[in-house]
């Protein structure tokens, strides 16, 4: 399908989307979509993978440094000093890995579904009286609420996930081509300090592990939260997509393809920690891979469609494949799920969206939305 066959309104959503990426990363961007054609993609020491069955076989096949400079995990290990999920070898990553996912599995993620669904019903209630809500801020206080609970700890929930955001913002300079600009490792370890000190376990709720765990599950899930809420919303109030988004049996479809499209870590960088091939392309140990989740997902061509929606085994890859997927997908999936539930009713569009031209992923600054329906419809 190209994209003048589009709906309108489905062209208006891709359009406004594409804005969080030309304006906060457009360089990046630019480059991206300038390599897109192949597969995969060498430049200098650096291997750009965009096809699904290339990013899939880098995922599941080639042994990975999880703690080279550059990486998710090499920031990590340089933010908090080691000890964290990413920053461990064999058995000690897979079990800090396996303790993780237990939190997060079907049971924790309902053990923290009231938490984000009070947050939700108290910051959407303006909607209901005409008024406008900012889903950004919306989006932090659920993340830093969420995590708060997740791992035990008293921290406030806004601070936490500004803290979080500056850690992030901080800390993605490694994985961005170019030089780093001065001071940025002073500025993502004294985000980074600041967001361990809120993450104090409360003794009282029986918080566990360390300082170090804790800051980069926040990281993660703050990040990716505020990236993604807002956009998703976005899609459907522009795409007309609220009757689906209230659909109990379509919902479901309906996030995972807005979650494929949205891509909320566009890129996964990871280094190669042997030689390999990918779809004929030489991959030396030591080169840094840019595996394009975005790309890899068809999420620049194939806009999102709840009624034929993508193949999991390539929706999934903007959660990361095999052993490397990433544990926190389920939570992503039932949030977004409320959210959008909790949206529908009152069919809200978009008043105001400014783009973050500072966040470590792309998203909006600020989006606000104000209800198109009459109190007693949205009841």
């Amino acid at each position: 399908m190209t994209v003048s066959s589009l709906p309108s309104g489905v062209r208006a959503a891709r359009r406004r989307d594409r804005r969080v990426y030309v304006r906060s990363h457009p360089v990046l961007f630019a480059l991206l979509a300038a390599t897109r054609r192949r597969t995969v993609t060498r430049l200098a020491g650096a291997v750009l993978v965009h096809g699904s069955d290339a990013c899939r076989h880098a995922l599941t096949r080639v042994p990975l440094d999880r703690t080279a400079a550059g990486t998710t995990g090499g920031a990590a290990r340089e933010l908090s000093a080691g000890g964290t999920l990413f920053d461990q070898e064999g058995t000690g990553h897979r079990a800090t890995r396996r303790a993780v996912a237990d939190d997060l599995g079907a049971a924790g993620v309902e053990r923290l579904r009231p938490v984000w669904r009070e947050v939700l019903t108290r910051r959407l209630a303006p909607l209901a009286t005409g008024g406008r809500v900012d889903l950004v801020p919306l989006a932090r206080e659920l993340a830093g609420a969420t995590v708060g609970a997740l791992l035990g700890t008293g921290g406030d929930p806004e601070g936490v996930a500004e803290a979080a955001a500056r850690a992030a913002a901080a800390a993605v300079r490694d994985h961005l081509p170019g030089p780093r600009p001065p001071g940025t490792a002073r500025a993502a370890a004294a985000a980074t300090a600041r967001l361990e000190a809120l993450l104090t376990p409360d003794t009282a709720s029986g918080g566990a592990g360390t300082p170090a765990l804790h800051a980069m599950l926040a990281v993660a899930a703050v990040n990716t939260t505020v990236a993604a809420l807002p956009r998703a919303a976005a899609w459907c109030a522009d795409a007309g997509w609220w009757d689906q988004a209230a659909d109990d049996r379509l919902r479901p479809a309906l996030v995972g393809e807005l979650l494929r499209v949205i891509a909320p870590s566009p890129l996964l960088p990871r280094a190669a920690a042997a030689d390999a091939v990918l779809d004929g392309c030489p991959v030396r140990a030591g080169d840094r891979l840019i595996l394009v989740a975005r790309h890899a997902a068809r999420a620049h061509t194939d806009p999102p469609n709840a009624r034929t929606p993508a193949p999991p085994d390539v929706a999934q890859l903007v959660f990361g494949a095999g052993a490397h997927a990433c544990p926190g997908a389920r939570l992503a999936r039932a949030q977004l799920d409320d959210a959008l539930a909790a949206l529908a009713p009152y069919r809200p569009g978009v008043v105001r969206a400014r783009v973050d031209r500072t966040a470590a992923l792309p998203g909006w600054r600020s989006l606000t939305v104000r209800s198109t329906t009459s109190p007693a419809e949205a009841r």
